[in-house]
């Protein structure tokens, strides 16, 4: 422990802490553009999931599949060096996006949500009990008010805490964006270490940048909790 901190440098930490502070925006930019996507496309998909209808849910349980079953940083590298060495996608619009780190890094992390949370989603519609669609239905709901007034709700109020978990890996995922040249808070810390050789203090830094953003996403999950689960206001009262 001595000789760890014999070598441990209190300022460069400072220093690097401020200079990988500047990857910040580039973060929340990824995770502003990818998450609100992904949580629309993982709610359609979810209800894809759950039909009856084999043409739509098949398709949908074998992209489930393939995502899940991928390490994500497989899915960085075929999406930026893989779509790129197809003429098809180089000669199309497509590549006016695609030849950018960044929008490569958005679609991976899109795609990769996505078939996390339509499972958590699909858990939490087929957890509503056939009373509670009954009752939508005795008020004489039709399909769209029944999912609109019945099942959403009240899906959505029980993956809370799943999806809160899915919200915190996907801050932490945008690190593996950095293995495509783009400088988020990883990125500039990889920079700083090849610098100065000194990974310690460089990881310290974006360590303690993600842990706070991780923090403030814990306390939004709560929030949510708090606001859409009366029941939880009444015990704390």
């Amino acid at each position: 422990m001595q000789n760890f901190l014999d070598y441990f440098n209190e300022s460069l930490l400072f220093r690097n802490f401020v200079e990988v502070l500047t990857g910040l925006d580039n973060t929340l930019l990824l995770l502003i553009i990818s998450l609100p996507i992904g949580f629309v496309l993982s709610l359609v998909f979810a209800l894809g999931r759950v039909s009856k209808n084999k043409i739509l849910s098949k398709p949908i349980a074998v992209y489930i599949f393939v995502i899940r079953g991928t390490p994500l940083l497989v899915q960085i590298y075929l999406i930026y060096f893989g779509l790129g060495s197809i003429d098809l996608i180089r000669e199309s619009f497509l590549w006016i996006l695609l030849k950018e780190p960044f929008w490569c890094g958005v679609l991976a992390l899109t795609i990769n949500t996505v078939a996390y949370g339509s499972e958590i989603f699909r858990g939490g519609i087929q957890s509503i009990t056939k009373g509670q669609i009954e009752s939508g239905l005795s008020l004489g709901f039709n399909k769209y008010m029944l999912l609109r007034k019945v099942i959403l709700p009240i899906a959505l109020r029980k993956v809370l805490p799943s999806y809160g978990n899915e919200l915190i890996l996907m801050v932490k995922a945008t690190s593996l964006v950095s293995l495509t040249t783009y400088m988020e808070m990883t990125g500039i810390a990889r920079k700083i270490m090849a610098k100065t050789f000194a990974p310690v203090e460089a990881f310290i830094a974006a360590g303690i940048l993600y842990l706070f953003l991780n923090f403030l996403m814990v306390q939004f999950v709560k929030y949510l909790e708090w606001k859409y689960n009366p029941h939880l206001r009444v015990n704390e009262s």
